[in-house]
């Protein structure tokens, strides 16, 4: 077993679901020109944080000097079913039904690579990124094989479809690649159908100014009428272009048992989050993606999804 082969299995052993690894060199021109191109037209709505750092987003030397090498994990976070119970209720996305996936992926990522100095040198440099680094971290693990990037603007992986956290191991450590697979969309757009503001367009541009999973736990202002009557009872997330996704339907569940799942957060009580104080948020989600968001926020989106039901 080579030493790219023994990484691989350590993080397998530490509770990933993928791993691969690519070269450290520069996104293509043709996506540079593409994200640019996306950037430029607004499609990023105030995710100010998007425009900043771009070279460091397109090339991992930016973030680490002298970097040879990506390590890059992926965890299935595909939740069991749960049936409706409350009335009324708002749904919670896949994602934030977990705790906070941030630190539970780094802290792994931690020792991955205290296994990696172990057995190829203390000297090494390394960079953990997990989403909030400025990486183009869908476009580098298409690269490393571990899936491809659908009209979902997600990283489809076939066998376990598009619900997949991402973590990043940048190293000065050399080692052998993996390529990417050839699989796509193909004539597919189901996605596209799916996505209640349209979103995702027919020829392939995402706009997060109508993505109902930006408004709801991105957006800071108040959300426009004609878009807030499309969010429905989607109190946190969205994850209709997931779900209509084909690779998606045969998914198996996460099976990572240390990773906290909190099946009750799949719905929550509306009444009950618009009557939370500051200390009983902070409390019911402390561990949760979900506080990044605040407690005014919620609460406008609770009284959006509760003028939604009204209508019905």
């Amino acid at each position: 077993m080579n030493l790219a082969d023994e990484i691989k299995q350590k993080a397998l052993d530490l509770g990933f679901d993928l791993v691969g690894i690519t070269d450290a060199s520069p996104l293509s021109a043709g996506q540079v020109e593409k994200l640019a191109d996306w950037l430029k037209a607004g499609c990023a709505g105030r995710l100010d944080y998007m425009h900043r750092n771009f070279a460091k987003r397109i090339d991992p030397s930016g973030l680490l000097k002298g970097a040879k090498s990506l390590i890059i994990v992926g965890l299935n976070y595909n939740p069991p079913p749960r049936p409706s119970s409350l009335t009324p209720a708002g749904k919670v996305a896949s994602y934030a039904r977990y705790e906070d996936y941030h630190p539970f992926i780094k802290s792994r990522l931690r020792k991955l690579t205290g296994f990696i100095c172990s057995i190829a040198g203390a000297s090494l440099k390394f960079r953990l990124c997990v989403d909030s680094a400025p990486l183009a971290e869908r476009a580098f693990a298409a690269r490393a094989g571990l899936g491809f990037i659908g009209k979902n603007h997600m990283l489809i992986n076939p066998e376990l479809g598009c619900q997949i956290f991402l973590g990043e191991i940048i190293t000065s450590l050399k080692l052998q690649t993996d390529g990417p697979i050839t699989t796509d969309c193909s004539s597919c757009n189901k996605c596209v159908d799916a996505c209640p503001t349209g979103a995702l367009g027919a020829d392939g541009q995402f706009d997060a100014n109508k993505c109902i999973s930006y408004l709801t736990a991105e957006y800071k202002g108040q959300i426009p009428p004609e878009l807030a009557q499309k969010i429905g009872s989607r109190l946190f997330g969205c994850d209709e272009c997931t779900l209509a996704c084909p690779y998606q339907q045969d998914a198996p569940v996460c099976k990572n048992g240390q990773f906290k799942f909190y099946g009750s957060r799949a719905e929550l009580s509306l009444n009950e989050i618009l009557n939370l104080s500051r200390e009983e948020f902070e409390r019911k989600f402390a561990d949760s993606v979900i506080k990044r968001l605040g407690l005014e926020r919620l609460k406008r989106n609770a009284q959006i999804c509760l003028a939604n039901i009204a209508r019905l």
